[in-house]
């Protein structure tokens, strides 16, 4: 891992340590917060996987993220499956940013420009994860591996077919 990736995705981890924490300590008084998300959320998630066991109270669906957040976090942080781990904290940053700072919900102005910022403070977060999610370290990613094994295949076909002319070439002049 090189310098910058070991520094910047502990800063990266810090903010998901800080809120899943905050969300774990205080899950009852966030619940009601998060209530007009989750409850759009879990009949939808139950209707896509009908046989996965989802929570459907509030508060627990709270813990649920929180812990979903800091093991993320820690996963990020220490460099275990950093791809996966800050796609799993970009997935569960977008229900925290909708529930948590909904500034067209505010009618007070000051207060809608504060959850404004905070609004955007997390898409620009979501940002950061997302880079990290696809981030190879400098190795070449799945796709490119793809890629090359079907070219390598291709050029290895044509490489087959010319040598299968060419003995067919040779079977025949042999033959006559």
């Amino acid at each position: 891992m090189t310098a910058i990736r070991m520094i910047a995705r502990p800063m990266l981890a810090s903010v998901f340590f800080v809120g899943g924490l905050n969300a774990l300590r205080n899950a009852e008084s966030l619940a009601p917060k998060a209530a007009p998300v989750t409850d759009r959320i879990v009949p939808a998630a139950q209707k896509a996987a009908p046989t996965a066991p989802i929570p459907e109270d509030t508060t627990t669906l709270v813990r649920v993220n929180a812990v979903v957040q800091l093991v993320g976090a820690a996963a990020l942080a220490t460099g275990r499956f950093p791809r996966l781990s800050s796609t799993v904290l970009a997935a569960s940053l977008v229900p925290t940013t909708i529930a948590g700072h909904p500034f067209w919900a505010e009618s007070d102005p000051a207060a809608a420009r504060a959850q404004r910022l905070q609004f955007v403070k997390n898409v620009s977060t979501l940002g950061g994860l997302l880079l990290a999610g696809v981030d190879t370290e400098g190795r070449p990613g799945v796709a490119w591996r793809a890629r090359r094994a079907a070219k390598d295949v291709r050029r290895e076909a044509k490489h087959l077919g010319h040598d299968v002319q060419n003995a067919a070439r040779l079977a025949a002049a042999k033959a006559t």
